[in-house]
């Protein structure tokens, strides 16, 4: 299951019936609050969420219940926002990797490798099933308090079906990865059940019954006569897949949580591995499939999580960071169309298990990117550390499996196999496995602000896009200029043409100007919007801007330039009291009000936009004008 970035979810009780909660986490470590903010923790005595407070101090401390429910007042004087320290979560989550390693690699293992989420070369330990003819177990449980009445030929259909798109899913589990892996992986399910569990369905989700669920619902296999050696597609004497669905809607709670992790069992001479755990949901028009994908990413390929478990270098740091956000069904993508359209796995994962063929776009020239043409990558390698730091380049536009993005266009990733999807500081040392390039310069995934907007990715582009002088630069981790330049990118699409190289057109001077003498609307929020149009292709290397406006208070005055991407900079905003007339020339030199404008395409309309706060206090747009010295 992919992360939850203070989603407000419906959490079970025993008693008391359901409460909403906020979460933060997935199945390694997480946390919840209630809607006002209190820590919450489930008190197992009492049956139901309490509120929590800490036990211990420093970066050990950790929650515990206070005894009162959250049917009462938060107990007097208990402080929202709660954190467990940093210590402790730190080893509850290395705790929790190495639940995934064989025991007999555990004592050679160092906890802290496993905290970059992608150890063997980009990614997770464990032998790889991503070629081939796949077969999987899945096995469905249920409860005593929570029977099902879904069925095995209901859950066949999800995972194995050709033409399946029951309740809106776009495909199939088999449909879909067989399309990720251009018919490379044929992952085939056979499903058996529904078996009865021992416990009520909460139980298995209190850190006393940790790890009871899955022994339990193979037992219940073996029991029913499941012959565990036809899963073996290899011949290891390894069962390939085992897939528990359990009844119910998503509870995010221990073994509950829909996770992937290992348990070794000789069942029929073979020994189980690898498993996942999801749920079936309430009734079959709840069966959904990117959750199940999304763990089975973790299962047969070894794919990481591509977001932030927040466990790692800051005191504070609790999941606030997106990764790729909605951009791979390995971050949040599994969740799009409430899980029935998720995203498609990025070019990155896809290509560290061999599911591509590169094409080197370093050399200078013309290329174009299919939509759905899962077998290429783009590929422009850094010389001094290739197949370890390189760009990758996609089309993303809102198609087929992309069809519920949040942007449409090209994506760009910086990608690095030794970096951490825990470092979303951007620096050299600390950075992104595989990081988002965001189009409109800002780092939106990287401090969670969202996972994924409508500027993310470069949508049709004249002039240069891409280069090392565009918010965000092409640079290597170090600092150093990389030399991608991504220029003529034309509108999402079926096919994304776009050129690489530099342009001719470096250090040219493209101006133009505008005398409209226009009154600015007094106390009107729309103001006044004045625009020049400038044509030619290359990027603002330098920029300089005069602007002549009549006022009788120049600090009533807000004024914007607004490039042609959208991108914005505000220079001047409401100060110099009551002097007359506001005059202004301004470069772009650093440190500058210029400065978020270049690397922007020059090409189209830019626009200066006048407010005037207060009435009455008219004035008038004289002129202004603009000169850019391009870049490429």
């Amino acid at each position: 299951m992919s992360g939850i970035f203070g989603d407000t979810l419906a959490f079970s009780q025993e008693e008391g019936g359901d409460v909403e909660l906020v979460a933060f986490g997935d199945d390694k470590y997480a946390r919840y609050e209630t809607l006002d903010g209190y820590t919450v923790i489930y008190d197992p005595d009492r049956g139901a969420y309490a509120y929590a407070h800490t036990d211990g101090s420093g970066a050990e401390r950790r929650f515990v219940s206070s005894g009162v429910l959250l049917s009462e007042p938060p107990p007097e004087g208990l402080a929202r926002h709660l954190r467990e320290g940093q210590l402790y979560r730190r080893e509850v989550v290395k705790g929790r990797m190495m639940e995934m390693l064989p025991e007999e690699e555990r004592a050679e293992t160092d906890p802290e490798s496993l905290l970059t989420f992608g150890p063997v070369k980009g990614l997770l330990p464990g032998f790889t099933l991503t070629k081939g003819d796949v077969q999987g177990l899945t096995i469905l449980v249920d409860f005593p308090d929570t029977p099902t009445e879904v069925t095995v030929d209901d859950v066949s259909a999800l995972l194995n079906s050709p033409n399946f798109t029951a309740n809106g899913n776009r495909c199939s589990v088999k449909e879909y990865f067989r399309t990720m892996s251009t018919g490379r992986l044929r992952f085939t399910n056979t499903v058996v059940g529904p078996f009865r569990m021992s416990r009520p369905r909460l139980a298995y989700g209190l850190k006393r019954n940790r790890g009871k669920l899955v022994p339990e619902a193979l037992q219940a296999a073996v029991d029913a006569g499941v012959d565990f050696s036809r899963f073996d597609s290899l011949g290891r004497g390894v069962v390939d897949s085992v897939c528990i669905m359990y009844a119910g809607r998503t509870e995010f709670l221990e073994d509950l949580w829909p996770h992937n992790s290992r348990f070794p069992a000789e069942i029929d001479g073979v020994r189980t591995d690898f498993y996942t755990v999801t749920s079936i949901g309430d009734t079959a028009a709840d069966l959904s499939i990117g959750t199940f994908c999304h763990e089975s990413g973790h299962l047969l390929c070894r794919f990481p999580d591509l977001y932030d478990y927040g466990t790692i270098e800051r005191e504070g740091d609790d999941f606030t960071s997106a990764g790729m956000g909605t951009y791979c069904a390995m971050a949040g993508g599994d969740s799009l169309g409430d899980g029935f359209l998720p995203s498609a796995v990025c070019v990155y994962l896809r290509r560290l298990v061999g599911w591509t063929r590169d094409v080197d776009i370093s050399v200078p020239g013309s290329y174009e990117s299919k939509q759905g043409e899962y077998d290429k990558a783009l590929i422009y390698h850094n010389p001094q550390r290739r197949n370890v730091e390189y760009y990758l380049v996609e089309n993303r536009s809102r198609l087929g499996f992309d069809s519920r993005l949040t942007s449409s266009g090209l994506a760009v990733y910086h990608c690095d196999i030794k970096g951490s999807n825990e470092f979303q500081q951007g620096t050299q040392v600390h950075h992104y496995q595989c990081a988002l390039l965001q189009a409109d310069g800002h780092l939106d995934l990287e401090t969670g602000r969202n996972s994924g907007d409508g500027a993310d990715l470069y949508g049709p582009t004249a002039g240069t896009a891409v280069s090392h002088s565009s918010r965000p630069p092409s640079l290597w981790w170090d600092g150093s200029e990389s030399g991608l330049t991504i220029s003529r990118i034309s509108p999402p699409g079926e096919v994304i043409t776009f050129r690489t190289g530099e342009e001719s057109t470096a250090g040219r001077l493209v101006s133009g100007e505008s005398a409209p003498q226009a009154a600015i609307p007094e106390d009107d929020a729309g103001g006044l919007t004045d625009a020049i149009t400038l044509e030619g292709a290359g990027t603002v290397r330098e920029l300089t801007v005069t602007i002549d406006i009549e006022h009788r208070r120049i600090g009533d005055l807000r004024v914007v330039l607004l490039a042609p991407s959208g991108r914005r900079a505000l220079l001047h905003n409401r100060t110099g009291g009551d002097t007359k007339n506001l005059r202004l020339t301004l470069t772009s030199q650093p440190p500058s009000l210029l400065a978020p404008l270049v690397g922007d395409a020059v090409a189209g309309g830019w626009k200066l936009k006048i407010t005037d706060a207060v009435t009455p206090a008219a004035g008038t747009l004289r002129s202004w004008k603009i000169a850019i010295r391009t870049g490429t």
